[in-house]
Parts: structure tokens; sequence; C-alpha cells
């Protein structure tokens, strides 16, 4: 059987094999998550996050039938702005326009699709693990996962976030689970299929930008534990991933009741439009930055800077493990 090609960027293979540290990131936030040009200088923040932390950043997508670690510029201006309705110009770099570029939004099982297809795909958090797994780095960063999304009267919708948290070994950082979804519900399922869930320096599992919820957690207090728990579960044949839940910093945090409020009437407005499935969180987030006046956008900039930082330390202290 064949395997899929890896193409990992120059100058972060020859990193890798020298032992340096890597920490994997998601590019939907890029395409689909942020607008343009918010998009790219958040990405940007990451990525220096991340190497502040001790490790390098290493981007994941797809295009032309192989799997992307670690891009060119080019790649990243067209992953920016070609994920939506955009004509902005990119910042980053000099890249050529392609009229007929499009980006498809990847989670994991459209893997398969979008290879085969030879098309380009942005990686969600599912995708984005499976692929690190694949490529050898055990350490990753998000904002925050997919979970038990808020459907009011629809059906219900759960994330294959936590599928694949369940059999992917890789140490994910986020800021707990998205704000559209329920974080009680999500943790119980998390602890049903055997998920380790810490929170770095708190006991309560992290709401995004909600701050904590009510589900208590176990507590880790420096990078070193959070690398030194994922050995452990390692070596006792576990196969599944540690999330580690690091709460947005104190002063970002928004009213979680009015968030709440927020997303009962983003629901009753996506279905009154039609909106549903990938689309609706995209959807649910800009309905948050009008009602906010850009405070969850200034929010969710500083939780996922804030993890790319965490997830370089932890990525640092596991190398030296």
């Amino acid at each position: 059987m064949s395997t899929i090609t890896i193409d990992i960027l120059p100058g972060i293979a020859r990193l890798k094999k020298k032992g340096a540290p890597l920490v994997a990131l998601e590019t939907a936030v890029l395409s689909f998550g942020l607008p343009f040009p918010t998009n790219v200088e958040v990405f940007e923040a990451m990525e220096a996050g991340v190497r502040e932390g001790g490790a390098v950043p290493a981007a994941i997508a797809i295009a032309d039938g192989r799997v992307r670690v670690g891009l060119p510029d080019e790649f990243l201006d067209l992953l920016a702005t070609r994920g939506r309705s955009s004509t902005s110009r990119p910042r980053r770099a000099k890249a050529p326009r392609h009229p007929g570029f499009s980006v498809e939004k990847a989670a994991r099982r459209d893997i398969g699709r979008t290879l085969a297809n030879r098309s380009a795909g942005a990686t969600t958090v599912s995708a984005t693990l499976a692929l690190a797994r694949c490529a050898g780095i055990d350490v990753a960063a998000t904002g925050g996962i997919g979970g038990v999304h808020v459907t009011g009267d629809g059906p219900p919708d759960v994330s294959a976030d936590l599928t694949t948290l369940a059999d992917t070994s890789v140490l994910l950082v986020s800021s707990g689970v998205k704000s559209v979804c329920d974080a009680v519900a999500t943790g119980e399922i998390l602890e049903t299929l055997s998920v380790p869930v810490v929170g770095f320096r708190t006991d309560r599992f992290p709401h995004f930008y909600g701050g904590p919820s009510a589900l208590l957690i176990p507590r880790i207090e420096t990078p070193e534990e959070a690398a030194s728990l994922f050995t452990h579960h390692r070596q006792v044949g576990s196969s599944s991933a540690v999330l580690v839940g690091n709460p947005v910093p104190p002063e970002h945090q928004l009213d979680p009741r009015r968030l709440d409020r927020l997303t009962h009437e983003g629901m009753k407005l996506a279905a009154h439009r039609g909106v549903h499935g990938p689309a609706l969180t995209p959807f649910l987030l800009d309905h948050f930055a009008r009602k906010t006046r850009g405070k969850t956008l200034h929010a969710n900039r500083e939780l996922l800077v804030n993890n790319a930082r965490l997830a370089g330390r932890i990525a640092r202290a596991l190398a030296r493990r």
C-alpha cells in the first residue's frame, strides 16, 4: 500500500532532523476563522509565539495531492485570501495572482478526498492532528476545539475534533472548547473517550473567550508537567491525545452570560438564513464580532497567540526529555 506524500519545508526539515521541537498549526483559522487582513497578522503572531516558546512553527495544509508541513509565504497568502470571497491584496509576499485558486475547509474526513482531487485544503483541528501525527510532530496549538455544539431545536452536532482526540497521539494546547459549544457536555464526552484533559494553571475547563466553565479538571503548573504527562501517557500504550486547556488571559475574558445570549441569538439568525454545517461556526463568530464591536476578535487573537507560545514551551520541554 502506498503512503501519502508529506512535503516538509526544507528549512523546517533540517531543523527537525537536528532534533528541534516543532508545533503544528492549523490553517483553517487563516482561511476561514478570521477576516482579512486580521487573519494574516494573527497567524504571524502565532508563529512568533511558537518561536518565543522555543520551538519551530509548522503550519499544515494540503495542496496538489500532497500534505504540506511548513508553508512558503506565497501559499500562505493564497490561503489567507482565497478561503473567503476576498479581493484584498495579500500583504505578506510578492505573490502572483491566481484567479482560479480556491481553498476548501478540510476536516479529518476530507483529507483523502482533498488529496485525491489535488485541491487546496486549509486544515481544521481534526485534520491538523491527524496529519501532524503522520509527520511525526507531537505538539499542536489552536484556539478552541469543536465539541458538543449548541443547536437549539436542531439535530445534535458533535465535532469530529472529539473522536480525533480519542485516537490521535498528539498533545494539543487550546483554550478549551469554542464558545458556540457546551463546555460541560464536551468535557463529559472527552472523559468517556478517555482523553486526558488538564488545565494550565486552572482547575476548570476553559470556555474559549468566556473564561473558565463549571467543569472541574486536573491542574498543572508548568510546561514540564505537561511534557511528563504526555510522555507517561504514551508509555502505557495510550493512543489518545492529551488536551491542555489554556485559559484566555483574564484581562481579555468576555462576559460568559453575554456570550451565551449572543450564541442563542446567532443560532436563531443562522436557522432563519439557512446557515448550517461547516458554515455555521464562521457565521456565529462573525455575529459575535459585530455585536461586541470587535472585542471577540481581539480576545481570539490573544488566546491564539497565548496558546501558540505555551505549545512552543511544552514542545521544548518534551524535546529535552
